[in-house]
């Protein structure tokens, strides 16, 4: 009999993704159905981000910061963090440019994004928990938690 992996045994999340490169969209998007999770909608802005998470109610937003309309993905994560109780991940190329209080998301994947790293991510908000294995070992997803922003940011470089 297969085994079942982690991520199959899980309830099927409904996540926004908020990016603006629409190829990269929809490849996230085929990861995370791959996954098991329903993409409920794909926003380009802020504002679209905004509108589509107050119809759809998603459970995770996948946010990239700097969107068409400028670095407003950290406005949306705070939003949909603080208004809709939504989990938000960021996705950037920069580190440097998240706010010290992570805009209420709970981490960041390094772009251009892995399938590893986008599975780590689920793997981390499916769960709950704190991310277990070698805290030294090179990760394309970091959780915001304890530790201190720069190191954070140093094992995204």
């Amino acid at each position: 009999m297969p085994r079942r992996h982690g991520l199959s045994k899980v309830t099927p999340l409904r996540i926004l993704i908020v990016e603006d490169e629409f190829l990269i969209a929809l490849e996230l998007e085929s990861l995370l159905q791959d996954a098991g999770h329903d993409v409920v909608g794909i926003a380009a802005s802020s504002e679209e981000a905004l509108s589509l998470s107050n119809q759809l109610s998603p459970d995770l937003a996948f946010v990239d910061i700097h969107l068409a309309d400028g670095l407003t993905g950290i406005d949306v994560a705070r939003h949909l963090s603080d208004q809709h109780h939504v989990t938000v991940l960021f996705m950037t190329a920069n580190a440097k440019r998240i706010p010290e209080d992570f805009a209420g998301a709970r981490g960041v994947i390094a772009k251009p994004y892995t399938e590893r790293g986008v599975k780590e991510a689920l793997a981390y908000i499916t769960a709950e928990q704190k991310q277990e294995g070698d805290r030294n070992e090179r990760m394309t997803f970091v959780p915001f938690d304890e530790e201190s922003r720069e190191d954070s940011k140093s094992r995204l470089s």
